[in-house]
């Protein structure tokens, strides 16, 4: 869902909210790109963890802050653009609807016996995602230069990890520093 999100064509960029559909975490997908990517290192992005900050402390200040972020990014796309915050245009909502019907039909076939395990598997889903942010992001800040702004993105400001395990499970995310600097 990462990468795919990340990619220029409708067609890839569509797969990636159908693979978060699965984690009811659509809104990822728009929060990464558009919130995440300019906002990394600084106070303002939820998803980037603060120096002393316990995972637990940043979970839910990630997820709730990803999601508000989210869903004001598309709301200003939407006025943007003359449509409906309530469109079914607007990325976070379509997103949740792919995950609305993807849970309807698992519940139509199986049963709502298997509500217990959708539930457990989205919040597992979502957590690796903000694991990955917490680790890969700890404790870097990105300073404001004289004009008020934040200084450009480099290397720096997010962490690597090039251990063979973190390679085959995170699609080589070793490059992370790379893949802000340069995304």
């Amino acid at each position: 869902a990462h990468e795919l999100g990340h990619k220029k064509t409708e067609l890839e960029r569509w797969l990636a909210k159908i693979t978060l559909a699965q984690t009811f975490y659509g809104h990822f997908y728009i929060e990464h790109n558009r919130g995440h990517h300019v906002r990394v290192a600084t106070p303002e992005d939820p998803a980037s963890s603060r120096f002393g900050e316990s995972f637990w402390t940043f979970l839910p200040r990630s997820v709730w802050g990803s999601l508000k972020s989210s869903w004001e990014l598309e709301k200003t796309r939407m006025q943007r653009l003359g449509k409906s915050t309530w469109s079914i245009h607007n990325d976070v909502l379509n997103a949740w609807l792919m995950s609305v019907v993807l849970f309807g039909a698992l519940i139509a076939i199986f049963g709502p016996v298997v509500i217990p395990f959708l539930i457990i598997q989205a919040v597992y889903g979502f957590s690796l995602l903000e694991t990955v942010n917490y680790l890969e992001h700890y404790g870097l800040m990105r300073q404001k230069t004289a004009s008020g702004r934040y200084e450009r993105c480099a290397p720096a400001h997010s962490w690597n990890s090039d251990h063979i395990v973190t390679n085959i499970f995170l699609y080589h995310l070793q490059r992370h520093s790379d893949h802000h600097a340069n995304s």
